[in-house]
């Protein structure tokens, strides 16, 4: 899974944001000079992060932009989906209706949103206060159920070759 430029535009700006003291007014250009965005792919951003709530915005004299609540409670899933609309990992996930060949023998598809769930979760709790900090933060992911990190670190001790996440390639004796 990777973000398209625009969300990762929009984490860079937003982290930039962030910077500034408490209720500061933010402009496009501001921003764009700040973190190297190229202007009006900034001011296309700002108003879809305004549009999502993320940013609030004034007119006129002294206007700009402000972050609507704290970084603390804004979180990294929030502006991807203010930019790229409900994180899904497939078609499938969204509920949506689409083409898909495997759909009436998919055993996958089952397991999916649990999966989906955990990605979410992982990006929600990445604050935007942590990706605003000079300093970056240890964030450990949440093991899963019956899959210990320690059983992984074992796995790969075992394993000589392959991924010992996947079990692929491995060759256990």
């Amino acid at each position: 899974m990777r973000l398209t430029s625009l969300a990762d535009y929009a984490v860079v700006m937003m982290a930039a944001a962030a910077r500034h003291s408490a209720g500061a007014r933010l402009t496009a250009a501001l921003l764009a000079a700040e973190t190297g965005v190229p202007l009006p792919t900034a001011q296309k951003l700002m108003g879809r992060l305004a549009g999502a709530g993320l940013l609030t915005s004034a007119r006129g004299t002294g206007g700009g932009f402000t972050l609507a609540r704290a970084a603390q409670g804004i979180s990294l899933a929030d502006i991807i989906e203010a930019v790229e609309g409900p994180i899904a990992m497939t078609n499938c996930i969204e509920g949506t209706s689409y083409d898909c060949a495997l759909e009436r023998s998919c055993r996958v598809k089952p397991h999916l949103n649990a999966a989906n769930t955990a990605v979410r979760g992982a990006l929600q709790g990445v604050s935007l206060l942590q990706l605003a900090s000079e300093t970056p933060t240890a964030v450990r992911p949440e093991p899963v159920e019956g899959l210990s990190f320690s059983s992984i670190a074992a796995e790969k001790g075992r394993a000589s070759t392959g991924s010992a996440r996947t079990g692929i390639g491995n060759r256990v004796s």
